[in-house]
């Protein structure tokens, strides 16, 4: 009986230490994950009565649009525009 539990506990312990061995391989790919962005959307319109949809990245702090064009039914998005560097520009570069 007590050969029996102490080889179980032996085995025991070698599965805990591959499980540990195996947690600290992988670590590669637990740092490669990222986050998801936080979006924030605002509908508006533009003075041609277009509608438009604001978008604004709260992690990175990048402002864009998307519209509909319906001349030729596609759909338009300008190029990401730093609200970092353009507050920063309007205070003065402080």
């Amino acid at each position: 009986m007590k050969q029996t539990m102490i080889w179980s506990l032996i085995w025991f312990n070698v599965v805990l230490l591959l499980g540990f061995a195996l947690k600290q391989t992988s670590r590669v790919q637990a740092q490669a994950f990222q986050r998801p962005p936080d979006l924030l959307m605002v509908p508006g319109q533009l003075a041609g009565g277009q509608g438009v949809v604001y978008v604004v990245n709260t992690t990175t702090g990048d402002l864009s649009y998307i519209t509909f064009n319906d001349a030729n039914n596609r759909i338009t998005a300008m190029r990401p525009l730093s609200l970092v560097n353009a507050f920063r520009a309007v205070s003065g570069g402080r």
